[in-house]
């Protein structure tokens, strides 16, 4: 193993959340956005989590190629409904048509993990899904969630963390998922990495 202290983590993503989940499970790390045109990545044809695990991997990539040596981490959330992909809304409009179709059936909240470091040719991809039954909103819930514009920057244009049992009835799998960060597979990831250890969680 080398001698060398071990070098934070890189998160490349401008997301809150993300940046409160890597914090709040104690990893230190350094925050730099990826320069990444996610128009130029088409949905069509593609699977929810093969898109998602393009995504992540393209901001990755983007940064890593700026910090050859550091581990760099990008993530990707998107959301299957009945297999179409929905990320973010566009405006108030698009929001309450993505709001009213997720919050009338069980949904799919997927979310691509890439890690990469240049200097000794890391590259690792996956992606985790958590199925979400959404509880049935009312007219008046729908205008209020889209009035607080707490929409804006989501993927499926809402985030359990701050909705929480008002419209979620229950979900099957990783919380942390949904909201933008797998920590679990992210774990796992991290620790297949050489030089990269629990004790970077400091």
């Amino acid at each position: 193993m080398s001698d060398r202290p071990s070098l934070p983590i890189i998160l490349a993503s401008a997301s809150p959340r993300r940046r409160e989940l890597l914090t709040q499970a104690g990893y230190q790390f350094e925050v730099v956005p990826p320069d990444v045109d996610e128009s130029s990545f088409p949905a069509a044809g593609v699977r929810a989590d093969e898109y998602a695990e393009r995504l992540a991997l393209a901001k990755a990539s983007s940064v890593a190629r700026r910090f050859a040596d550091r581990v760099v981490i990008g993530a990707d959330t998107v959301v299957d409904f009945a297999g179409e992909i929905i990320g973010k809304a566009a405006d108030a409009r698009q929001a309450e048509q993505i709001t009213r179709k997720l919050f009338s059936a069980p949904h799919k909240v997927i979310t691509g993990l890439a890690i990469v470091r240049l200097s000794d040719g890391t590259q690792l991809v996956a992606s985790d899904t958590t199925t979400v039954h959404p509880k049935r909103m009312t007219a008046k819930q729908i205008a209020e969630h889209i009035s607080s514009g707490t929409w804006r920057d989501k993927a499926g244009a809402y985030a359990i963390q701050e909705t929480g049992d008002q419209f979620v009835e229950r979900i099957e799998g990783s919380l942390t998922n949904v909201m933008g960060l797998p920590l679990e597979l992210l774990e796992r990831m991290l620790a297949r990495i050489h030089g990269v250890r629990r004790g970077s969680k400091q």
